[in-house]
């Protein structure tokens, strides 16, 4: 997630214009507004709460807006936990994973953006660049004197406080008074209903297995499925009225958020002739046929790393009959989709680092072989 900063800062950069790619939605589910997660490395938390919230839209429930922030700031209290139990030798800072939101979600619930937006008074844009500084301070403080106090949490939490405001015990909604643990309750959401899938041949299909990945800080499991079985269940997802929340690496120069479009070149040429060429010819590149072995292999050289978090919420076609996943992204609305991107079938084979769905839109014969 660290260098999501870098790869934020080069996609704003980018000023060449699509214009001329029309994408047509073929399936289009519903979801709530893009927003920003500004200078943070909380996209786990904006894709995750985006997703959830179009769960409550497809099971009949009107739009949300959860908060964001509310979610983090339980995060980082656990993040602090695991830091010290590990003297230290954990992973602490801003990223974190979908199964992060769920967890979150059991331990402390949830509550709509206007009862903890995360700002303070006087602030309208996140970061988090101090609170993360301040935390690893303290908990590095109390790692070397090798004593840790029973009163830590207190410390912790008025870091929190100081940077994202404080958790209020009860808050006025809809014309009444409720709690996280009142309000959390009118949602009607299962967190066990949800769970997480990757595809890489380092363990056993049909399994599940700790990811190994920086940020996988609380050790969450993933079910493990070949490449083929991961975008069936995708699109079945996609065509029965699902989302999904979508973990990948978006450090490559063929993703591209100011014209929205991310896809695989085949040809290993610059990307300025990739704008021209293709500007001029009308046409995408022929794209790379990514297989099991090509997708492992970037994987174990790095080259695919857990950068980004988005939402998935529909397919498009664009001009030439091509079909792209339809992506919400955090990163505000000055891109010419307006905050959306349009990924293409080969850069999710290649650059997913694992999704998240609604265990029934898993296929029914890969649900037994999981054992779901």
């Amino acid at each position: 997630m660290k260098k999501l900063f870098i790869i934020l800062i080069l996609a704003m950069m980018q000023q060449v214009s699509f214009s001329q790619y029309i994408f047509t939605d073929t399936k289009d589910n519903q979801c709530t507004e893009v927003k920003s997660q500004d200078k943070t490395g909380t996209c786990w938390s904006y894709s995750t709460t985006s997703f959830l919230e179009s769960e409550l839209i497809r099971m009949g429930k009107p739009k949300l807006d959860l908060s964001e922030m509310y979610t983090v700031r339980t995060i980082y209290m656990d993040k602090a936990q695991n830091y010290l139990l590990r003297q230290g030798k954990a992973n602490f800072g801003q990223g974190g994973l979908s199964h992060d939101v769920i967890r979150a979600y059991k331990m402390a619930g949830a509550v709509p953006e206007s009862a903890y937006s995360g700002l303070t008074e006087g602030r309208i844009q996140h970061n988090h660049s101090r609170l993360e500084r301040e935390l690893k301070n303290y908990l590095d403080g109390l790692i070397s004197k090798g004593e840790v106090p029973e009163d830590w949490r207190d410390k912790v939490n008025e870091i929190l406080d100081e940077n994202l405001g404080p958790v209020h015990s009860s808050f006025e909604y809809a014309g009444k008074s409720l709690t996280a643990e009142t309000f959390t309750k009118t949602l009607g959401l299962n967190p066990d209903d949800y769970i997480t899938l990757t595809s890489f041949t380092h363990h056993p299909f049909y399994s599940k297995f700790i990811l190994e990945i920086p940020d996988n800080y609380s050790n969450g499991f993933y079910y493990n499925v070949p490449l083929d079985d991961l975008v069936r269940i995708t699109d079945n997802a996609i065509n029965t009225g699902y989302t999904i929340a979508w973990d990948a690496d978006v450090s490559e120069p063929f993703f591209m958020f100011k014209p929205g479009i991310a896809f695989v070149p085949k040809d290993s040429i610059t990307m300025d002739s990739i704008f021209k060429e293709t500007i001029e010819s009308g046409r995408f590149y022929e794209e790379v046929s990514v297989d099991q072995e090509l997708r492992q292999q970037e994987f174990e050289n790095f080259h695919t790393t857990d950068d980004h978090l988005m939402h998935i919420v529909g397919t498009s076609k664009n001009n030439e009959g091509k079909t792209f996943y339809r992506t919400k992204n955090s990163w505000g609305t000055s891109n010419f989709y307006e905050g959306f991107v349009y990924v293409s079938p080969a850069y999710f084979r290649l650059k997913t680092i694992a999704i998240m769905v609604h265990k029934d839109a898993i296929p029914a014969d890969l649900k037994t072989k999981l054992g779901l």
